[in-house]
């Protein structure tokens, strides 16, 4: 479901491997939640958010979580908004390895990375929710405004688009494409060269420059759980994700 792998220079990759399609469940979103929290404190110089070759992640596991009650909802959208606010108020760079098509989910764990690696071709990216009936919420929109600007991602976010990687990268939604099978490469380069600064005044500017990302999340108490789960269990977006569910289940 997550596999740790070691790298020179004290980066560590993080790797999802919950096929077919890296989705996120509980499970994974605890587990890559524990390992972004955890890696500062044992060793890890820099990180690595990775998926396999032609996908990073799907985003939630819709079929999944639809059988989940209030409650469970709860639970996981806290635990959810855990992994955003670990990524984002890190005290070590992160690298995301975007290996594949990413939409919603896989694209938030995008956001609230320091860079983003993504693969060259006909993969997509983009906060898609509208399109199933979804809300982004604010402190999700907040991270993609802070990458693209205001207009821009209000445009992207209300009409739920998705983007190839070259549109992704010209408008600085991702910072750089490469092959798919170089992707891992390309953002644990880009780590190494970063990790080779003076320590503690690249650390320190970088805390500065993000200091308004990690204040997103700095009050967990504060996020918009309640909210979320009120669109979430409301009859237009339920009927919107079955009917997801149900094409995507024709399709196989």
């Amino acid at each position: 479901m997550l596999e740790r792998i070691e790298h020179e220079s004290g980066i560590r990759e993080l790797r999802l491997t919950r096929p077919p399609v890296n989705a996120l469940n509980p499970e994974l979103v605890h587990a890559l939640q524990a390992a972004v929290q955890a890696a500062p404190g044992d060793g890890a110089r820099g990180l690595v958010i990775a998926g396999s070759s032609g996908i990073f992640s799907a985003g939630l596991d819709v079929p999944f979580l639809l059988t989940l009650g209030r409650d469970a909802m709860r639970a996981f959208w806290q635990e959810f908004f855990a992994l955003c606010g670990a990524l984002s108020r890190s005290p070590i760079p992160i690298a995301a390895a975007i290996t594949g098509h990413s939409p919603a989910g896989g694209a938030v764990l995008a956001l609230f990375c320091d860079y983003r690696v993504m693969a060259r071709g006909a993969y997509r990216i983009g906060l898609n929710e509208v399109q199933v009936g979804l809300t982004v919420p604010d402190c999700i929109q907040a991270g993609l405004r802070r990458l693209i600007g205001s207009h821009r991602a209000e445009r992207l976010l209300v009409q739920g688009t998705m983007l190839d990687a070259d549109a992704a990268l010209a408008i600085g939604m991702v910072d750089e494409l490469a092959d798919v099978d170089f992707v891992g490469a390309r953002a644990i380069g880009w780590l190494g060269e970063l990790l080779k600064l003076p320590r503690q005044a690249m650390l320190s500017t970088r805390a500065m420059a993000r200091a308004e990302l990690a204040a997103l999340f700095a009050e967990p108490s504060s996020l918009p759980v309640e909210d979320f789960l009120d669109a979430w269990f409301a009859p237009e977006a339920q009927n919107t994700l079955r009917a997801m569910v149900e094409r995507l289940k024709a399709k196989r």
